[in-house]
């Protein structure tokens, strides 16, 4: 009777390890996860669901109507970078982490929320600054272990992909006193932060676009008169300096750390200067808005001024509303960060950190970071 209990014990046992070897390693050899963080360039809705005011939501119509044909929370007509990048991986539309129920993460989330910056002051009380998206993420990492086992979340978050847009609220709410040379280490440094508690949790592999020439959009020139503002521009071409120093020197500290440096700003300023090129008939005036240039933020109606105008084809305009880029000009981009050469994206582009499947040896995941 006593061997038979051991016995029995025994295949428990066994039983109890097959089935977590067998649930830790369910996923294609090749899969790799894309985790998404960032402000209202990427955000697919997130806002939808937090204490905010209608300035930083945008799930209402005429957003959305392009792709999705309704409002789903996306700052544009369609589909934002993250979408295209998923699509172009063989991944399904990253979901919403904010988004109520129950939630699979082994093919990602998405943390962005529309306003968010690096600084927790930066709209603070409206959006879920960059600090928060990381605690979220580390709550997603928990889930993965339990789903995955140990071994299986660190692969996972190894091989997976982490986007990054980070930088542009802080720059357009800027009222301190400091330089801006002070001002840009300020948010370099907490993105900094959060990359290393990403790599401490098994990241590897990053993107990151630069900024856009922030004094040039719709409600900036709308404020100006018709001219760009120029420090606001000055701010963002000093944030896309500095930012590629700081993934070296991030790549020369951390063993296995690779990027993607995707020159937004540049991709930006070609579609302003030349839009034909690029088949737009209009890059100075949004698609959707009032005012000089389509510059009031009005769009949709909700947020104070009720009346806007509305172009028939946003794929004629480089501009959807006062702030953000088309669904169309969104695809550019893109295209040009997943598979873009050298004079674009640096020193990989997106494509090539999806193919990678190297799985960095799990012992280096919870070393001290510097």
């Amino acid at each position: 009777m006593a061997n038979l209990s051991a016995s029995y014990i025994s295949f428990l046992l066994c039983f109890t390890t097959c089935i977590n070897l067998i649930s830790s390693h369910y996923l294609p050899e090749n899969h790799v996860a894309f985790f998404i963080f960032g402000d209202s360039l990427f955000d697919p809705g997130n806002n939808n669901y937090i204490n905010t005011t209608a300035d930083f939501r945008a799930n209402f119509y005429p957003y959305g109507e392009t792709f999705f044909k309704c409002p789903t929370g996306r700052f544009s007509d369609g589909r934002l970078i993250p979408d295209f990048i998923a699509q172009f991986a063989g991944l399904p539309i990253i979901p919403t982490y904010l988004q109520p129920g129950k939630h699979k993460f082994t093919d990602g989330v998405n943390f962005a929320s529309g306003g968010a910056g690096a600084l927790v002051e930066s709209h603070q009380g409206f959006v879920v600054d960059l600090e928060t998206q990381i605690k979220y993420f580390n709550k997603v990492q928990k889930s993965l272990r339990q789903e995955l086992g140990d071994a299986g979340a660190k692969k996972l978050m190894s091989k997976a992909v982490y986007l990054i847009s980070i930088g542009g609220n802080d720059y357009i709410t800027k009222n301190s006193s400091v330089s801006d040379e002070e001002f840009v280490s300020m948010v370099l440094g907490n993105l900094t932060v959060a990359l290393k508690e990403i790599y401490k949790k098994g990241g590897r592999k990053f993107g990151f676009p630069n900024l856009l020439p922030l004094g040039c959009l719709p409600y900036m020139k709308a404020q100006s008169g018709g001219s760009c503002i120029d420090e606001l521009t000055a701010i963002a071409k000093l944030h896309s300096a500095e930012l590629p120093k700081t993934l070296v020197k991030l790549q020369n500290q951390l063993e296995g750390f690779k990027y993607a440096y995707y020159n937004l700003y540049q991709s930006f300023t070609e579609r302003l200067n030349n839009p034909s090129k690029y088949g737009f008939k209009d890059a100075t005036t949004a698609c959707c808005g009032s005012g000089p240039y389509g510059g009031v933020y009005s769009c949709g109606g909700k947020r104070g001024i009720e009346v806007y105008e509305l172009c028939d084809k946003p794929g004629d305009y480089f501009f959807f509303d006062s702030y953000h880029p088309s669904e169309k000009a969104y695809r550019q981009f893109a295209e040009l960060m997943w598979a873009g050469n050298t004079d674009i994206v640096w020193p990989y582009n997106l494509k090539m950190l999806f193919q990678d499947n190297a799985f960095y040896c799990t012992e280096q995941f919870s070393i001290s970071m510097p």
